[in-house]
């Protein structure tokens, strides 16, 4: 279970006890059954999961030509949001708590939360992050990605390579029966070992009918989640922010969203919606092409 003073299941950057504990104690009162999630979904919500992973993931194939020099980010956000309703799903960034796009999409420095805007034109040497969630029949697809605009700095490279791999051994310590801590145990030290660091005010989380449901991932080493043991039927998101510099960050006080780190280094992350099966774990949100490739990710020729 989340703690009182763990950040907030929404992604507020605040603490639990601070954000959203109070409404979910009475909403847990009031109507357990429509409001609290339970952390084990049975095969009906599996297969919703699967659907709005796979929905989400061929939104991402979609754009992924998009994002290059020359475009600017609010007309990547206009084709998302006209692609997602066209196939009659929803996008889920798109007011919620009054955010005012269907994505975000961050720019170098810009860890999450970017907004899409006309005066922000992608450049040659920019690293580009693209979150997705896409809401169909009430079930929740959540991923990202940072891409590459043509010769990046080799330090940008390493950066977005080291996000990208942390991912993968996120992903590759879910297992049933282990800690969920497992998860940061393979992503913090080798994020480390590679000169970078994790950032902790942001973090995974619980997914389904809800955009953020009741345990948070962490990516850095803490002691929280050794006491939730991964279960078949779990489903939540492994989507580490990577900075190449400090792991602090700040948030832009006159959007109240875009968070920057605070040193002015680079950011990277990499994001997928996973479930923990009898076996191992399997990834919801991967994009046909990926599928076709046998690849969790594809990072300018780095297959992962």
């Amino acid at each position: 279970m989340i703690g009182r003073n763990d950040p907030c299941w929404c992604g507020s950057g605040q603490k639990y006890k601070k954000c959203h504990m109070m409404a979910d104690l009475k909403s847990h009162i009031e109507r357990p059954t429509r409001r609290t999630p339970r952390l084990v979904k049975d095969a009906a919500e599996i297969e919703g999961m699967r659907r709005a992973g796979e929905a989400n993931g061929r939104l991402m194939d979609f754009i992924r030509p998009m994002v290059r020099p020359g475009v600017a980010t609010a007309e990547i956000d206009r084709v998302v949001h006209a692609y997602t309703v066209e196939h009659g799903w929803v996008p889920a960034c798109l007011g919620y708590r009054k955010f005012p796009r269907s994505c975000c999409i961050s720019v170098n420095d810009v860890v999450c939360h970017g907004i899409p805007s006309d005066t922000t034109v992608l450049r040659e040497g920019d690293i580009v992050n693209v979150d997705l969630t896409t809401i169909v029949d009430g079930f929740y697809g959540d991923s990202s990605e940072t891409f590459m605009l043509g010769g990046v700095a080799a330090d940008a490279r390493h950066l977005v390579e080291v996000a990208a791999r942390a991912m993968i051994k996120g992903i590759a310590a879910v297992a049933p029966g282990q800690p969920l801590a497992a998860v940061a145990h393979a992503i913090d030290p080798f994020v480390h070992s590679e000169g970078c660091s994790v950032v902790q005010q942001y973090t995974g989380h619980g997914i389904g009918r809800r955009f953020h449901e009741h345990f948070t991932v962490y990516h850095h080493e803490t002691n929280e989640n050794e006491q939730i043991v991964l279960q078949p039927g779990m489903t939540f998101t492994v989507e580490p922010m990577v900075n190449r510099g400090d792991y602090r960050v700040v948030t832009d006080r006159d959007d109240g969203w875009t968070v920057r780190t605070r040193d002015g280094s680079l950011s990277a992350q990499f994001e997928h919606t996973v479930l923990v099966t009898e076996k191992g774990v399997d990834v919801l949100t991967l994009t046909p092409s990926q599928k076709a490739a046998g690849t969790i990710l594809q990072v300018d020729g780095l297959k992962l």
